[in-house]
């Protein structure tokens, strides 16, 4: 079958448009490309201001060069800078005496006639700050855009976050991870520490979803209760299991609020917090024997091991296995469920490649300006990241039955 040539739309070169291209070469002299988009931004502004022209007849009643007896009347003449895609430059608004002109091609308080809203939040979601945004843009378009005016453009998304940290959550979620990132905020011309706790499920079809993001100072029994009870109020009944790493006061708050809910350790949290006691020698060694206890196929079983490596590796590394042995209670949930169930929750591999995310906001900006401001960046990062999120987690099919 012979292959079908795909169709290319080619733009016809009338003797009108050789005409257009003709003058425009003479009246601009143009002899680059910027020549070009000085042409084009200035052919813009006089259509704009012609078409407004045209809105003010109509609101009017009357053309410009026509006579009325109408107590509303023209009254020359507004400048206004508006940013575009081919760069920033003025407008003539017509005006009238009564100010009731509502010009529609450039709305009153409209700075912007592109699609450069889009193109701002979306670097910012890549974690680009203010400044560098307004930097990059004069860059490419050619126009300057204020910190401000870019801090502008990213409240947009204010109400969404409001409405996406209250919609309506599953019933059910198989397994909540809850994980926190610290950043540095301006607030009161002082910088502090603030924690983004992230809180992730997995619900019923297998698929990670950012539940909510918390912005906070001080962890607490009466803190998380809150974030739980909050969880509860969107319609979130039963967890299955709920995955921490010795947040203060988590375990006490899930008890209160999910009293049903297994909570279990984050087993590469502890195994990152032992290594941190060992020389590099002994790392692969030491993490080889740890590998032994959590994959141990019973509890039973698992104690040997923890005695085992404890005999074998605190004389060398006194402090190194004290963690196991403090939290062994929320450790322990994790042999109650096969090894292929395990695999499914036993890291934290789901939401550590979030947290990724979170932490290239960190290195790209030391301090941020507000927490409103963390907030939006961690929101849309949440939403560049989470795009790639269609598929369910691995080894879904054989944790389905903890619903159960």
């Amino acid at each position: 079958m012979a292959r079908q040539k795909k169709e290319i739309h080619k733009v016809e070169m009338t003797d009108g448009k050789r005409a257009i291209i003709q003058q425009l070469f003479q009246e601009y002299n143009i002899e680059s490309a910027t020549d070009i988009q000085d042409a084009l931004k200035d052919l813009l502004g006089g259509t704009i201001k012609q078409m407004m022209e045209t809105e003010m007849d109509e609101h009017l009643g009357y053309s410009k060069s026509e006579r009325s007896d109408s107590e509303n009347s023209r009254n020359g003449y507004k400048n206004k800078r508006v940013n575009s895609s081919y760069g920033s430059f003025q407008i003539d608004v017509p005006q009238d005496r009564q100010s009731s002109f509502q010009p529609q091609v450039v709305k009153k308080r409209q700075k912007d006639i592109s699609a450069i809203d889009e193109k701002i939040i979306s670097m910012y979601a890549k974690g680009m700050t203010t400044r560098q945004i307004s930097g990059t843009l004069e860059d490419i378009y050619g126009f300057e855009a204020s910190e401000g005016f870019i801090s502008d453009v990213t409240d947009k998304i204010l109400p969404q976050i409001e409405e996406w940290q209250s919609r309506p959550l599953s019933s059910i979620y198989s397994i909540i991870f809850i994980d926190a990132i610290h950043f540095s905020v301006r607030h009161d011309n002082m910088i502090t520490k603030l924690a983004a706790y992230v809180v992730m499920g997995i619900n019923e079809d297998g698929r990670k979803e950012v539940l909510t993001i918390e912005v906070g100072e001080n962890e607490s029994s009466k803190y998380w209760l809150g974030v739980l009870n909050s969880l509860k109020n969107r319609g979130v009944r039963d967890i299955l299991i709920l995955y921490l790493d010795g947040l203060t006061g988590l375990k006490e708050a899930i008890s209160a609020a999910f009293p049903k809910t297994e909570h279990q350790r984050c087993i590469v949290h502890m195994v990152r917090n032992t290594l941190k006691y060992v020389a590099n020698k002994d790392m692969k060694n030491f993490a080889k024997d740890l590998r032994t206890i959590y994959t141990a196929p019973d509890e039973k079983a698992a104690v040997k091991r923890l005695e085992e490596v404890d005999k074998k590796w605190t004389p060398h590394y006194p402090a190194a296995m004290k963690r196991w042995f403090d939290n062994w209670d929320v450790i322990t949930p994790i042999f109650k469920f096969s090894t292929d169930v395990r695999t499914a929750f036993y890291t934290t591999n789901a939401i550590e490649s979030l947290n990724s995310s979170y932490r290239r906001l960190n290195s790209q900006r030391s301090v941020f300006p507000s927490q409103q401001a963390l907030l939006k960046a961690l929101y849309l990062a949440t939403f560049e990241a989470t795009k790639k999120w269609t598929m369910p987690i691995r080894n879904w099919g054989k944790v389905v039955f903890l619903n159960s």
